[in-house]
């Protein structure tokens, strides 16, 4: 199991694969919805692709606003769900974060996931809202910097 950030096209298009799978044809979200002007490799923002047995099965991407980065799209094909790579995703996108001296992190994070991110530290910055249909959560953390 290991994390990296994407640098080329073709691990950009496995972990476009893993999140039109997870958030478009399990999760029901528009395909218009699930891309945007960020998912590029222009330095918008960064995206982390996670492996089992060297196989790509997860990914999420951070983005820098107002000097504080927004974990985003974050998803695990359903058959590696309970073999802990969330959190090595989210330790990921957490030490990209702190290499760019951001001390805060936030994501709009599924109700259902909300006690997941608590346990790595979260917390419950807001009241329900819908995205795409679904429900979520704000939720904030703040981070250690190395600058």
């Amino acid at each position: 199991m290991d994390a990296k950030r994407i640098t080329m096209d073709e691990e950009l298009k496995a972990a476009f694969a893993i999140r039109k799978q997870v958030f478009v044809e399990e999760q029901g979200v528009p395909l218009k919805d699930e891309f945007d002007q960020f998912d590029t490799l222009n330095g918008l923002c960064e995206h982390i692709l996670v492996h089992y047995n060297e196989t790509s099965v997860g990914t999420g991407r951070i983005r820098f606003i107002d000097g504080v980065g927004k974990l985003e799209r974050i998803c695990i094909l359903e058959p590696y769900r309970n073999f802990g790579l969330g959190k090595i995703i989210i330790k990921a996108l957490e030490e990209i974060a702190e290499e760019q001296g951001v001390s805060q992190v936030k994501l709009h994070g599924q109700t259902h996931a909300e006690g997941f991110y608590q346990k790595l530290g979260y917390r419950t910055s807001s009241d329900i809202f819908m995205e795409d249909g679904i429900p979520h959560i704000l939720m904030l953390k703040e981070i250690p910097t190395k600058l």
